[in-house]
């Protein structure tokens, strides 16, 4: 008798006293449900295929019809399995890592330091060999920024072996995205959106007086206020200088970080926001954006697919955050959207690199991009792909992601420094207050 049927063969009766114990161990229902779980997914495993387990619900019709092509070329069957939301994917995963029944692909969620776990854990290939065979042919094709999210560097924080141990299937980039319609409205051309913070100024007074709000993002998400402050702080200072900030060699209160905090200070005294923006999530952010509501948005790249289902009659374009200074360049969060790994543990990683292989081949990257609407993570598709992706693709040289860089700011710090910002927006606090109390926050956390 397998797991499974001797699972559900217990007679109901017998969980309800089980359940009725007092004290009762949590742990022994998590492990309960992890077991059962696991011997589910164990007993649909089929030897003869390669099973993928994703959370990309938007992508489970491309992938099924990829699965069907990659079984007429080859004869191997692929079962992609969607489980979703991605958090519920997430602890899947993580419950099927404890009883060692992970699939031959599958992605990773959170931070690099959990993808690190399940390396170090044996879970993960190491794909270097693969990619770097036959001249280095596979590992070319992609952007050299989409591998460095799944790359590990010699003497990393993480003590795992150097290497690059998963597939990036697309890449993503933060940009500003602006509205065509409502500029030309303006009076402003919209083939010249701004290239510098002096003319977005500008640009932004005329909308407004114009009855046209200028900026939307979901600043309440303060994951958003980072990455627009990193871009500005890297631009205006040089990353060297904000790695050494992390380090502790620079204060919070150097003049020019207090010129990255002074830009949100002019933000409200320009009236650049859009009303509510402070405190409004991501997704109604989008919402303002595609209703036309705003002539600009801070967004991802994965915004085309989001406002495609909103108004697929919006008219936009992207572009870079307009600089502050050509002393530095204009560095982006970006890089790798989404990645598979193949199971270091499974009995059939050849076929799952193969497979691997070949979806991220040309094609396949040009199907999944159209049916997606998301960046492809390998070069050379601008011109076969949505004219505003390639927009977005266009300025990948320029992205750089908190994944890659060599030193982190401690959690407490970058939460101080965005609610800090917050602050600012709302008019409660001054960027020199902010700086101050960021930089006292920054001492004590070095003290620990």
């Amino acid at each position: 008798m397998t797991f499974r049927k001797w699972f559900v063969s217990i007679p109901l009766n017998t969980f309800k006293k089980i359940f009725r114990l007092r004290p009762f161990p949590r742990n022994f229902i998590v492990l309960l449900l992890a077991l059962f779980l696991a011997a589910c997914s164990a007993e649909r495993q089929d030897s003869n295929a390669l099973t993928v387990w994703h959370w990309m619900s938007d992508r489970e019709d491309a992938f099924q019809e990829l699965a069907k092509q990659y079984e007429q070329e080859t004869g191997v069957k692929v079962k992609f399995e969607l489980f979703a939301p991605s958090e519920a994917y997430a602890q899947r995963v993580k419950a099927s890592a404890q009883t060692n029944t992970l699939p031959g692909i599958y992605g990773v969620l959170g931070e690099k330091r959990d993808f690190a776990s399940f390396i170090r854990s044996g879970y993960v290939e190491d794909l270097t060999p693969a990619l770097e065979e036959n001249g280095l042919s596979w590992k070319s094709s992609f952007y050299p920024q989409a591998l460095a999210v799944n790359e590990f560097l010699p003497g990393n924080e993480y003590g795992v072996a150097p290497g690059i141990y998963g597939a990036p299937l697309d890449v993503a980039t933060i940009q500003l995205v602006y509205n065509k319609k409502l500029y030309a409205k303006a009076g402003l051309d919209p083939a010249a959106p701004p290239k510098n913070w002096d003319e977005f100024i500008r640009h932004c007074r005329i909308l407004n007086d114009k009855g046209i709000p200028c900026l939307v993002s979901g600043f309440g998400e303060i994951w958003m206020i980072d990455a627009l402050a990193s871009n500005y702080a890297m631009n205006w200072m040089g990353e060297d200088r904000v790695f050494k900030t992390y380090k502790g060699e620079l204060p919070y209160t150097d003049p020019d970080w207090v010129r990255v905090l002074s830009l949100f200070k002019q933000m409200t005294e320009e009236k650049i926001l859009v009303d509510g923006a402070v405190t409004m999530v991501n997704k109604t952010a989008e919402q303002t954006f595609a209703n036309e509501r705003a002539a600009y948005a801070f967004n991802g790249s994965w915004c085309v697919n989001v406002y495609k289902g909103m108004n697929p009659s919006l008219e936009y374009g992207a572009l870079l955050p307009p600089v502050l200074t050509d002393r530095h360049p204009m560095r982006i969060w970006g890089g790798a959207g989404s990645s598979f790994v193949v199971n270091h543990q499974s009995p059939n990683r050849e076929a799952a690199v193969r497979f691997l292989k070949w979806l991220t081949a040309d094609t396949q990257q040009i199907y999944l991009a159209n049916q997606t609407q998301n960046l492809p993570s390998t070069r050379g598709h601008l011109d076969k792909i949505a004219p505003v992706l390639s927009e977005f693709a266009d300025d990948i040289e320029n992205a750089t992601h908190p994944n890659i860089f060599p030193v982190h700011e401690k959690p407490a710090v970058s939460e101080a420094f965005d609610k800090g910002i917050q602050s600012i927006l709302i008019g409660e606090k001054t960027p020199e207050e902010v700086a101050k109390e960021v930089e006292k926050l920054k001492q004590k956390e070095m003290r620990r």
